[in-house]
């Protein structure tokens, strides 16, 4: 009997306008989730799925069928999907779930996958030095901007969120002067000061389009999930063995 394995994904952003080879990547993507669907106990979506994402009541936006149809397949086979909004799709509302029987997440979550203790989340907003960040975060998440940027016809609302996703931390990756271990270590040192009740196994988290598997200790590790722009990159774990993965390797 085939293994079942535990699948972790972040910051694809499809329709970026940063990039032109959306399409291409979308097909990628939805070649992984068909390939990782064949023996996932389940998939994890840790945010930043889309570039920018804003699901008005009766409407959501253009594109995506690809990776929507797929989604919906998926979980009809009964697979669990987790979405973890990250922050470049934080207005998902009850569309996925709903549409597409996916189980969304706003906050991290701390919880047991095969046998070992998890910390879940996109990343974002971890550091509470972060002060700027925060501040911005806590306007989007709230119901005045929603019910205002509701207000706004879906042409303009997406034609002001793809612009502001394009001048966002996109162009910085885009940048040579990228610094990696900069952002590594920003993350590092919130998971070496988490507090919890129990040892956490593995810290899971996105963002930073930084792809890294490290041990903090003989019971911990830090997992940073990459990108798919530089790294089109995953993580796996089989209930023994965390692996990180990009689709090119040959024995995923």
């Amino acid at each position: 009997m085939t293994k079942k394995r535990t699948y972790f994904v972040s910051d694809v952003h499809l329709g970026s306008p940063a990039v032109n080879n959306n399409k291409e990547r979308e097909k990628l993507f939805v070649e992984w989730l068909d390939k990782a669907a064949m023996d996932a106990e389940a998939i994890y979506l840790m945010g930043d799925i889309f570039d920018f994402w804003y699901e008005y009541k009766q409407v959501v936006p253009k594109g995506f069928v690809r990776t929507l149809g797929k989604i919906a397949e998926i979980t009809d086979r009964g697979i669990p999907i987790y979405y973890f909004t990250g922050n470049h799709d934080i207005w998902i509302f009850d569309y996925f779930t709903q549409e597409l029987g996916v189980e969304m997440h706003r906050k991290y979550q701390v919880k047991e996958i095969q046998g070992k203790t998890f910390f879940l989340a996109h990343g974002d907003g971890l550091e509470p030095e972060e002060k700027g960040y925060l501040f911005l975060k806590s306007i989007f998440e709230s119901k005045i901007a929603q019910f205002h940027f509701n207000l706004l016809h879906p042409d303009i609302g997406m034609w002001l969120g793809l612009k502001w996703a394009k001048q966002s931390k996109i162009a910085k990756i885009k940048n040579p002067n990228h610094d990696e271990e900069k952002e590594f270590k920003r993350n590092l040192n919130f998971v070496q000061n988490f507090k919890h009740d129990s040892i956490i196994n593995f810290f899971i988290m996105g963002h930073r389009h930084v792809l890294r598997n490290e041990k903090l200790n003989e019971n911990s590790s830090i997992v940073m999930l990459g990108d798919w722009f530089k790294y089109f990159s995953f993580a796996v774990f089989d209930g023994e063995k965390m692996e990180v993965k990009t689709i090119y390797d040959k024995d995923w």
